[in-house]
């Protein structure tokens, strides 16, 4: 008989170990998966592992999905870290796609290159502004931001569809709900002819190294970790709880609205009502793999973006539902979950 046994303090080998552990586990799960499913578990693994990556075409597919995953996850650490829990990242993601199309929709034959930075700073205070609702509803009446933002999401989400079927609908697109395409001018700079992928990798891995030199290198990041990790001592040293739940939901809002300016202005090229691609839900899983960190939260990211593209081909090459994405998503995040918990515990064998 087996059990579980506290350690006397938290294992530092397991809190690395647990993802690479959890993605082992996934990918057998995985292999059980392709068997019930009557599909060639090899190929199937091939589709997710492989397939992503054998091309540089590959790579830089990867750096489009990776992109928003890393800017939102980052935002969302920061939260974490902060003891702040914000869900709604999705909602964010949104408005903030909303705010950088709305600015690329006044663009004329006039507009300059310049644009393009207006709609990014655009993306970043329509994510700022939905995160503020929050704060400042947690701040105010003491509401769960658990609740606020995830229920936010779906606010944002019928703003959309609003603004796309009715207001910024296309008067030439047939009907379809959409937005007119933006003009060229307007579009995120490409980092290769022949490629998608554009300068938000760039501003992806800046961040990473602005996030790391906030929270390990600076005294605000400092107050918001002790916020997280110990509230009464962190009252005791004077830091404000206030001020760190507005700092970490006005930081997350505005990563995951520039993360949509990003989106909106990159690979879709107008607003239609697919702007929500589940980024920000996906997001929530690449912060905890990555172990909240900014480094880890790359090579995470990397992995989920492998997921997307992965169910993407399993879908039109092997016949599976859309859904086998979301599938490997959960599987990641329940095994991730089971993992840690050998973080604090270890197993031992009772007798009888």
């Amino acid at each position: 008989m087996l059990r579980l046994e506290i350690r006397p303090q938290p294992s530092k080998l397991m809190s690395l170990a647990s993802p690479l552990l959890a993605l082992a586990i996934t990918t057998l799960l995985g292999i059980a998966l392709f068997l019930l499913l009557g599909k060639d578990p090899l190929r199937g693994l091939q589709m997710f592992f492989w397939e992503p990556i054998k091309s540089a075409y590959g790579w830089s597919e990867l750096g489009i999905k990776a992109t928003p995953l890393v800017l939102i996850a980052l935002g969302l650490a920061v939260c974490f870290r902060s003891n702040v829990w914000n869900i709604g990242a999705e909602g964010q993601f949104v408005v903030g796609a909303l705010a950088g199309g709305w600015v690329a929709m006044q663009a004329d034959a006039s507009s300059g290159r310049s644009i393009v930075l207006w709609i990014l700073l655009a993306g970043v205070a329509g994510g700022m502004a939905w995160a503020a609702l929050t704060a400042w509803l947690r701040d105010r009446f003491n509401a769960s931001e658990i609740l606020v933002s995830l229920m936010l999401v779906y606010v944002a989400d019928l703003l959309l569809g609003y603004l796309v079927y009715g207001p910024w609908k296309d008067p030439n697109g047939y009907n379809f709900p959409q937005s007119i395409s933006f003009l060229a001018v307007t579009k995120i700079p490409k980092l290769f002819d022949g490629w998608r992928v554009n300068i938000g990798v760039l501003i992806a891995l800046g961040s990473v190294l602005a996030c790391w030199a906030l929270l390990f290198r600076t005294y605000a990041g400092f107050a918001l970790q002790v916020g997280g990790l110990a509230p009464a001592a962190a009252r005791y040293a004077g830091f404000s709880s206030r001020r760190s739940l507005w700092l970490a939901l006005l930081l997350s809002g505005g990563m995951a609205g520039l993360a949509g300016a990003l989106e909106a202005a990159g690979p879709l090229g107008q607003l239609t009502p697919y702007v929500p691609a589940g980024y920000g839900f996906a997001a929530i899983i690449v912060a905890f793999v990555g172990r909240l960190h900014p480094v880890g939260i790359i090579f995470s990211a990397i992995l989920m973006s492998m997921f997307y593209i992965g169910g993407e081909l399993a879908q039109s090459r092997l016949g599976l539902p859309k859904s086998i994405t979301g599938v490997f998503q959960g599987l990641l995040l329940f095994t991730l979950l089971a993992c840690d918990t050998l973080i604090h515990y270890r197993i031992r064998r009772a007798r009888s």
